[in-house]
Formats: C-alpha cells, sequence, structure tokens
C-alpha cells in the first residue's frame, strides 16, 4: 500500500498557475472519477482551494511509486491543458509518512498562510464529503482524513491555535464581543464594499450579528454585498440619517477624505440617548477623523490599534503552533500503528480462514463415518486427531525448516507467538 500526494500551494506557485489548478465544484466530481479510475490508483481525493490544490491518491501497488508520481503529473497537466514545463517547478510531492503528517499539519492550519487558520480545516471536509459522494475513498484515504480530522480538533482543543484574532476585520469583532454581551441585539454599518468589509460582515454573520447595513458609493456594489449577507444596502450619502441606529461601525475605503466627522458622529450619539458606539477605522488614509476619538460613548479603534494586538496574537499562535507539532508527532505514530495493524490483520484473516478450511474438511470426514457406522466416541478421537494433526502440520515443518537453516528468530517468534513454556 502506497499513499501519495502531489499539489501546489501559495509558497511553490503564483496566483497565475494556482488558478489554472482549480477544481470548482461543477467538475470535481467527474475529476475524482477520472483520476481514480487511473492504473493503479485504488483511492483518490482533491482538496482545491484559492490557496493550493492537493491530490491525495493511494495505491495497493508498492512497488510502482515513481510511476504511478509521474503518472499522476501527466494525468493533471493533461485534463487542465498544462504544459509539464510550465507546472513541474511548482510541484511538491508527498509519500506515506510524509503525506500523513502533511495531510495534518494542512488541517490545523499549519501551513496556512495566516497561521492557525481555520477555514483550511472546512475546506478539507469538503474535499473529504466530495470524494465519498463520488465513490472514490475506500480503507486507508478514508481512514486518514477521519484522522487527519481528529487531529485538528485536538489540536484546536489543546492549543490556542486559532483562538487569537490575526487579521484586522477578525480582530475588529472579536473586540466587538468584549465591548457588546450579545451581538445579536447589535446593529453594524460597515462602510465600504471591499475585501476587508467583506471579511468583517461574514465574521460578524458568523458571530450571531443582529442586523447589517452597508454603505458604499456605489450602491450597486452595496447591494450586491449586502445580499451575500441578508443585509440592507444604502448609498454613502445616506449615512447621515442611518449612523444613530449602529452600534457598530467598521469603515474601510480608498477615500483620500475623511467620510465621518466628528460632528456628524456627535449627532448620532445624541440621538442614541449616549447609548455606546463602537468604531473600527481600518483604512489608511483614515476615513474616521481623530477628533471622534474625544466623543464621550464613542470607542474608536484605528487600524494601528489592532495591529499591536495581531502582532501580540501571532506570536501566540507561533507558540501555539510549537505546541501543535508535538501533538501531531504523536497522531502520525498512531496512524503509522494503525496502518501496521492492518497487515497484522489480513495475515490473521487469512490464518483463520486456512483454520477453518481444515476444520471442515475434518468435519465432513466425520460425519461420513458417522454415516458408516463407527461409534460416535471413535469418531470424536478420530476428529480430535486429525484436526491436531492437521493444524499443528505446517507450523511443525516451518519450524523443522528453521532449525536446519538456524533461522533462531523464526524459532524464537514461534515460541512467542504460540505462547509456548520451556518443557526442559
Amino acid at each position: 500500500m502506497t499513499l501519495l500526494a502531489v499539489g501546489i500551494n501559495y509558497n511553490t506557485a503564483p496566483v497565475s498557475i494556482r488558478e489554472r489548478l482549480a477544481y470548482p465544484a461543477e467538475i470535481l466530481d467527474s475529476s475524482l472519477k477520472d483520476l481514480w479510475h487511473l492504473k493503479d490508483i485504488s483511492e483518490a481525493a482533491i482538496l482545491s482551494t484559492c490557496n493550493r490544490t492537493e491530490f491525495y491518491c493511494e495505491s495497493s501497488n508498492e512497488n510502482k511509486h515513481i510511476l504511478i508520481e509521474h503518472m499522476l503529473i501527466d494525468w493533471i497537466t493533461q485534463t487542465r491543458n498544462i504544459k509539464p514545463n510550465d507546472l513541474t517547478p511548482y510541484l511538491y510531492t508527498y509519500n506515506d509518512n510524509q503525506l500523513i503528517r502533511h495531510m495534518f499539519r494542512v488541517a490545523c492550519g499549519l501551513d496556512s498562510m495566516v497561521l492557525g487558520e481555520p477555514q483550511i480545516l472546512g475546506q478539507m471536509k469538503a474535499a473529504y464529503q466530495a470524494a465519498n459522494e463520488a465513490g472514490t475513498l475506500g480503507k486507508y484515504l478514508g481512514k486518514l482524513f477521519q484522522h487527519t480530522f481528529a487531529a485538528a480538533k485536538k489540536v484546536r482543543t489543546d492549543t490556542a491555535i486559532g483562538s487569537s484574532p490575526v487579521s484586522v476585520a477578525f480582530a475588529a469583532v472579536q473586540l466587538a464581543q468584549q465591548i457588546f454581551d450579545k451581538l445579536s441585539e447589535q446593529t453594524a454599518i460597515l462602510i465600504g464594499a471591499g475585501e476587508t468589509i467583506e471579511l468583517t460582515a461574514r465574521h460578524l454573520v458568523q458571530h450571531g450579528i443582529g442586523r447589517i447595513i452597508i454603505a458604499n458609493r456605489t450602491y450597486d456594489k452595496a447591494h450586491a454585498l449586502a445580499t451575500r449577507f441578508n443585509g440592507y444596502a444604502i448609498a454613502l450619502s445616506e449615512l447621515p440619517m442611518h449612523l444613530a441606529e449602529a452600534d457598530i461601525v467598521v469603515s474601510s475605503t480608498a477615500s483620500s477624505l475623511p467620510i465621518l466627522g466628528k460632528g456628524r458622529v456627535e449627532s448620532a450619539i445624541k440621538k442614541r440617548k449616549h447609548k455606546p458606539m463602537f468604531m473600527v477605522d481600518l483604512a489608511v488614509p483614515r476615513d474616521i477623523e481623530s477628533e471622534v476619538e474625544q466623543l464621550n460613548d464613542v470607542y474608536l479603534y484605528t487600524v494601528d490599534d489592532l495591529k499591536n494586538t495581531i502582532d501580540q496574537n501571532m506570536d501566540n499562535r507561533r507558540k501555539a503552533a510549537e505546541q501543535a507539532e508535538e501533538i501531531i508527532d504523536t497522531q502520525v505514530e498512531h496512524f503509522l500503528s494503525w496502518l501496521r495493524s492492518q497487515g497484522a490483520l489480513t495475515t490473521i484473516k487469512d490464518y483463520r480462514i486456512q483454520a477453518e478450511q481444515i476444520r471442515d474438511d475434518a468435519l465432513r470426514k466425520t460425519l461420513n463415518q458417522l454415516q458408516s457406522g463407527i461409534s460416535a466416541e471413535e469418531a470424536l478421537q478420530r476428529l480430535a486427531h486429525t484436526l491436531t494433526n492437521k493444524l499443528i502440520h505446517t507450523p511443525s515443518a516451518q519450524i523443522r525448516e528453521a532449525g536446519a537453516n538456524e533461522r533462531h528468530d523464526l524459532i524464537a517468534a514461534a515460541r512467542e507467538i504460540f505462547k509456548l513454556n520451556n518443557t526442559q
């Protein structure tokens, strides 16, 4: 049995290459089945994200390791219409023990662009589900995925790898949670429609925000983003009419001038009857005038304020990552122990089949003897004698040959397997 992975990621390949190896949902099922039908590949799965694409395979043929790797690379280049020379410089491969450790590290976020990020575990689970539904998983790769998820869960439970925010959007939402007891009772106004605002909206929704309003200079962009998060869109010109509704304000635009001044925020606070307002300015240059911080009942944070938190949290994640590596060492050994046990199970199964065949033959012979008229006592004695001779014949012959060839290791193993006591 051989485990093999071929892949690219954000470290090894530029986005121009990564996008050519993307596997959207509409082609994933057929691609999995196509890969699975390749000669010598018994199991297959594909992990495809914006930062990595990896092909996991299992083969029952242990002697064609390099050939299978080349065959897999040929399949990738042909099916994705990429010249081999354009792809191979960016590829990496993992085999057996290396692959096991790699999958564990990926699932734990230790191989991610953002150390410890949790999204990759969900993406790996989606890859497992897709392969499972396509029927391309089996005993070994399926078990490896399950053990990967268990290892990631243990790392998340036993370390602080994912507990500290390391993106400004996530840090902003975490800070909001500290200020408000229940986000479900709060309204958030997000100013802008770029990637940072989109990520902030996603985190707010995941943490149960009550209501989201998206404000942007271009209404259509605000509407498109608000629709994705069940929010309400307004044009930037409408912001003064809605600002008093906001418990949380997060702004990230490309404006060269401030969007919110002290006077406008002060008016909103009065309308709110001085109910606290949490504001985060993620823009550079700033969207919110610094004088706003002077207002009572306003908690204003800038990107620099969050950066200090992020830097400290990144240090915490690095320390947690060291603990995670130790956990992964143990989990890898657990999976390797399971793999080693599979060879023993095959031997046990074969030995049992052989013994049952001997039993059935002996029983059939004894039943014929009973029908021919011999006594039950004599038939049982013959059965016991036949079974004993048949069961010990082959082991005895093998041990005798081991003695003749001075294979003392086999003799010692036989004594241990059969738990033989010294008779002398």
